[in-house]
């Protein structure tokens, strides 16, 4: 399976609409968790409250992240960007400021065209880009456990990244630091 990946910009926002809908389970969200303050605010807000924070950031030049295509389709989305404008991540996980760090934050492949290896073509092209972007080093936030649901995994699966080489950062049962230097 080989897939096309674009970096998000202005062209792109109606792909981004067209992968985050109803129907791939992701149209109530926007992939605007990480940029609500609170999680509490987050749970309780609309999916149209969702769209509008999302209209906001690509409004005012915030495309963070990337699509992947098959043909014309847009069928995977990842959000990275540099962490530290994170104010909730960085809270959350208590991580130091360090302005060189990216975060891996979101991961979707819509669900038709999962379990195919998308998402490691995906990540595999993010981090070509980044490495080409002078970025130093990625984080990612996976969940951990015995009875995760698909839904639990919009952070992404670990061994996705450690597959692609991510190393432990930071030790938790539930919820660990994962690291690639670039």
């Amino acid at each position: 399976m080989t897939i096309s990946v674009r970096r998000m910009d202005s062209e792109l926002r109606q792909d981004f609409y067209r992968l985050h809908n109803e129907a791939n389970g992701c149209g109530w969200c926007c992939c605007a968790a990480w940029w609500v303050p609170t999680w509490a605010e987050f749970s309780a807000n609309s999916a149209e409250q969702n769209r509008r924070v999302r209209d906001s950031l690509f409004d005012r030049g915030e495309y963070d992240g990337y699509l992947g295509y098959m043909r014309d389709e847009p069928v995977a989305w990842c959000q990275v960007g540099p962490r530290d404008r994170l104010e909730k991540l960085t809270a959350q996980y208590q991580l130091a400021p360090d302005p060189r760090a990216w975060a891996i934050t979101c991961f979707l492949v819509a669900p038709g065209h999962r379990r195919q290896g998308i998402a490691g073509e995906l990540l595999a092209a993010v981090i070509n880009d980044l490495r080409e972007r002078g970025v130093k080093c990625v984080e990612a936030f996976p969940r951990r456990g015995a009875h995760l649901e698909e839904d639990d995994l919009w952070t992404g699966p670990e061994a996705l990244f450690t597959t692609a080489g991510f190393g432990i950062s930071r030790e938790h049962g539930q919820r660990p630091v994962l690291r690639l230097d670039l």
